[in-house]
């Protein structure tokens, strides 16, 4: 992997804290992102997009007066947690606070789909997630300051057939954030994880294959899904879900059989072929 670290300090001041943002080139990372700027946070932004990084960081640098250091990283990679993490070690930086935002999935009949790309989504969605999570806490734990936010869905709460890895996945990322939650809740740390439903971002384009949903329904815009989850974050909320209606999406299956959930989910996952 091809992991570069860039940075121009712009400001002498002192950050209150630092945070590490993966996924941070486009969509919900890269609000999160201009959130934690707006506290005058020094960011370190990673992702796959070098040129689309940049260009948020010298924005970032320019509006806030901050520092921002941008890591080049593909968590598709198995090494990649391990090589960000001795890079910033290297350079004496740390964390304290941890976004997992980089994530992705597929749409499609499960056999249907190539199956190296659908362990892709389990090694940046689950795998990557969780080794980041084990390299950064300790140190959390050490500073007692900050925490982590893990961005789920709230696909987390439901079986999803035609994206059957995808919803496993965010299952998971749900269910180990409330957990750690439980196990440091008197760490002096916050345990976040922000369960967005559709939203306005490259996610859908790049699950479908440019293909358009079969049932079509309304989308937050992503700068309002980072907003509502930096705000929950800093509150110390566990789990956080944007908007009324996928609030009731999540809660939905603890009333209705999960038969019909399965039926529901996999007529809404259903391409237009």
């Amino acid at each position: 992997m091809n992991t570069a670290l860039s940075e121009t300090v712009f400001s002498k001041s002192v950050s209150p804290e630092t945070v590490l943002v993966t996924g941070a080139s486009s969509g919900i990372g890269l609000e999160l992102a201009r959130c934690f700027a707006a506290d005058k946070s020094t960011l370190m932004l990673t992702a796959r997009n070098t040129e689309a990084l940049e260009k948020l960081a010298a924005e970032l640098r320019r509006d806030h007066g901050i520092t921002v250091h941008v890591l080049t990283a593909d968590l598709a990679r198995p090494d990649a947690p391990e090589k960000i993490f001795a890079e910033l070690q290297g350079r004496g930086l740390t964390v304290d606070v941890l976004i997992n935002n980089a994530g992705f999935g597929l749409q499609g009949a499960f056999a249907g789909l190539s199956l190296a790309r659908q362990l892709e989504i389990i090694q940046v969605n689950i795998t990557a997630l969780t080794a980041l999570t084990g390299l950064f806490l300790p140190g959390l734990l050490a500073r007692k300051r900050g925490g982590i936010l893990n961005v789920g869905s709230v696909a987390g709460f439901l079986p999803g057939p035609n994206m059957a890895v995808y919803y496993a996945s965010k299952a998971f990322v749900l269910s180990f954030t409330e957990a750690l939650a439980a196990e440091y809740a008197d760490s002096g740390l916050t345990f976040n994880v922000l369960c967005p439903g559709p939203t306005e971002s490259n996610f859908g384009t790049v699950a479908r294959g440019g293909k358009a949903r079969r049932v079509q329904t309304p989308r937050m815009t992503a700068r309002a899904v980072a907003v509502y989850g930096h705000q929950k974050f800093r509150a110390g909320r566990v789990v956080a879900i944007p908007g009324l209606t996928n609030r009731l999406f999540a809660f939905a299956p603890r009333i209705a059989p999960r038969s019909l959930a399965r039926r529901i989910v996999k007529k809404y996952n259903r391409p237009i072929e």
